[in-house]
């Protein structure tokens, strides 16, 4: 069906063909009954259609930036009443205004996004301040490793304190580089971030962000450095509760000094 399809390497276009794994994706999210499903980049509709089939109780919203896959898209949607496609820009959109209109008990998003925008996609859906119960996204291995990264790593960085602080994270299975079309040049991961329902309390989630952004801005410098806007008194009288000081660098701390630095703070 894809043969004739002028893939787009701008739009980070590498279809999963795999029908096995695209089923497998979709039983991860254990979707629960009468629930909204957002996708980003369906390509071809593969995981799509499979979400229709295994959640047809649920409606599905998917956005689309490639025009030129409309008609791909549309007919393979065709036979479905709970699945609607938009061919626009996610990350220009307001999904609030979006999803208005539905009815729905739990949100979920779903989805083997584009590599190049997996970052901002995750920031918006924390932004949006909706309450996604869950999200499956497949990413690149080496993202997924910082999702899931512990402190003291180097793959630990201010995307793994920010996600920690809102889901429990877990890599579900390897998807190797041969399963698509075309061939990336990477193999790939599908996570799971379910939501934490007992969050630690937080003053200002502007604040954290800020805090957290600043702390890792060089993430070789110590904290001192990357601080030295803030009241270094307040932070380090924070960090001495757990037995460091302002020489320490962001990638040692866990997530919850953070949220202690940035209440303190703000």
């Amino acid at each position: 069906m894809m043969d004739d399809f002028n893939f787009k390497k701008k739009f980070g276009q590498n279809f999963l063909q795999n029908k096995e794994i695209i089923r497998k994706i979709a039983f991860i999210a254990s979707v629960k009954p009468k629930s909204l499903i957002i996708e980003v980049g369906p390509g071809s509709g593969n995981l799509t259609v499979a979400l229709a089939d295994l959640y047809n109780n649920s409606n599905i919203l998917a956005y689309e930036v490639d025009d030129s896959l409309k008609k791909i898209i549309t007919d393979r949607i065709s036979s479905y009443n709970n699945v609607k496609v938009l061919f626009t820009d996610f990350l220009q959109v307001e999904l609030k205004d979006d999803i208005c209109n539905y009815e729905y008990d739990n949100l979920y998003f779903v989805s083997n996004v584009p590599y190049y925008i997996t970052t901002p996609i995750l920031f918006k859906l924390i932004e949006s301040k909706l309450p996604f119960e869950k999200i499956v996204i497949m990413v690149q291995k080496e993202v997924g490793d910082r999702f899931s990264s512990r402190s003291g790593r180097k793959e630990y960085g201010a995307l793994t304190v920010i996600l920690n602080y809102y889901f429990d994270i877990k890599k579900e299975f390897i998807v190797d580089r041969n399963q698509f079309y075309p061939r990336p040049n990477v193999d790939s991961v599908v996570v799971s971030l379910t939501k934490k329902n007992n969050r630690e309390f937080l003053n200002n989630e502007e604040g954290f962000f800020k805090i957290v952004h600043d702390s890792f801005k060089f993430k070789r410098k110590m904290l001192r450095n990357n601080l030295k806007g803030y009241d270094l008194n307040i932070i380090e009288e924070v960090l001495k509760r757990y037995g460091y000081d302002l020489t320490v660098r962001a990638e040692q701390l866990d997530y919850n000094i953070f949220v202690e630095i940035s209440n303190a703070l703000f």
